[in-house]
């Protein structure tokens, strides 16, 4: 029989969830107004580059002088990034400084407009992340500090790219690989959907590709979908792995980090520059554009993307990883297509979700990733490219603070 205490520990319970429940809507409706905010602004910003490619570009390793030094001058520890987060969430740190999102907002702004190779889901996470644990260390709930992390981590994704079940499981899974926090899964449900109805609903676009393939499922299929997950696991892998070597390399090499920005600055403007006038600059949209319209992909686009995005994280410009990913994965898989005779729309799909998975580290994001982009009828094959790619990674990570369960190592390891 029930004890009295018991029903008043089970309402205690119960009213934690439902505090924390609302308490994640409104963290999505805050983080996504303000991923609306960043999104618009780096849309402009990336047109207006594009406009003047030559007059912009050569002031890149001025612009990294004057992030550097805004950062050291009143970031404090703001330029730990995506590892204070994970520092965060794992309970190897205590604080994350608020003036952590508008530094790394307009630094990213910058970063692009001069034309460096990153992204923009490390913004978006950092600012949830920021937003999820100032607010949960107000409140006197057991977790809640951790917990509302990941459902910021979860709102700041989903705000941006409007994909709010990938950004369930991204946040849920990505700060211990072969760990899922499913103690965040109802608040990452609330804040991941209300980030993405409010953004969308502010005019942010979603990025999406109608697919219309019939496809027999057969044995052959199954082995072309094995080798491609092969293949862009270990290109995910070797990407994160490579990045992380990199950012150490130069660090050693020139170790005052504001004379490394403006050395690899310049380097990286005059490539950015010769090749092809501007195309692998800023997120690498044009390149997933491209792979999914049928327009000149060439085969080392994807090559180019990669170098040239490690070396712009590498030299300490801000930004994130995840779209330039996507716009390596596409334009591979574009590259593959004819050589596993699939048809080109289809394999960039599955480059685009598998190297992003084999760069994070991740699986189940991935595979929700391909599902909300390009629809869930094809979500088994995203599946299969998925998993192979996430046993074939390396076990890398591009966030180097996220932490491996000891007992799931994969039978593939780059250690």
């Amino acid at each position: 029989m029930i004890k009295i205490r018991d029903y008043k520990k089970i309402l205690c319970i119960y009213k934690d969830v439902f505090l924390l429940g609302l308490t994640a809507i409104g963290i999505g409706i805050i983080v996504g107004i303000i991923d609306t905010l960043f999104g618009k602004v780096l849309l402009e910003i990336t047109n207006i580059r594009n406009s003047y490619v030559f007059q912009l570009i050569p002031f890149l390793p001025l612009t990294g002088i004057v992030i550097l030094f805004t950062y050291f001058r009143i970031g404090k520890n703001s330029i730990k990034g995506m590892s204070l987060i994970f520092s965060a969430g794992l309970n190897d740190e205590e604080t994350i400084p608020k003036r952590l999102v508008p530094l790394v907002i307009v630094s990213t702004w910058l970063t692009h407009l001069f034309g460096g190779s990153a992204g923009r889901e490390g913004v978006a996470v950092q600012i949830g992340g920021t937003v999820g644990y100032s607010i949960g260390r107000e409140l006197n709930i057991r977790n809640s500090s951790k917990i509302l992390l990941i459902t910021g981590m979860a709102a700041g994704f989903a705000g941006l790219f409007q994909t709010p079940i990938a950004a369930i499981f991204f946040a849920m899974e990505v700060l211990t690989a072969g760990v899922v926090e499913y103690s965040a899964l109802l608040p990452c449900i609330l804040g991941a959907f209300t980030a993405s109805y409010m953004s969308h609903t502010l005019g942010l676009e979603k990025f999406g590709v109608n697919l219309n393939y019939s496809l027999e499922f057969n044995i052959y299929l199954f082995l072309k979908l094995v080798l491609l997950g092969i293949f862009f696991g270990l290109i995910g892998g070797f990407f994160a792995n490579l990045l992380n070597w990199s950012k150490k390399f130069f660090a050693q090499r020139i170790g005052d980090p504001i004379l490394r920005i403006f050395i690899l600055g310049c380097i990286l403007s005059v490539f950015l520059l010769i090749l092809h006038k501007g195309r692998y600059a800023g997120l690498g949209t044009n390149l997933i554009n491209a792979s999914f319209s049928n327009e000149k992909i060439y085969e080392y686009d994807w090559l180019l993307k990669f170098l040239l995005t490690i070396l712009t994280l590498s030299a300490g410009f801000q930004g994130g990883e995840v779209t330039p990913l996507f716009s390596i994965g596409a334009s591979l898989g574009a590259v593959l297509s004819p050589v596993m005779g699939l048809p080109i729309e289809f394999t960039a799909a599955l480059g685009y979700v598998a190297v992003f998975g084999g760069a994070t580290n991740t699986i189940l994001a991935p595979i929700f990733i391909g599902g909300e982009v390009f629809g869930y009828n094809y979500l088994p094959y995203f599946f299969i490219v998925s998993a192979v790619a996430y046993v074939f990674n390396g076990n890398k990570s591009i966030y180097s603070a996220q932490k491996i369960l000891g007992d799931v190592k994969k039978v593939i390891s780059l250690e």
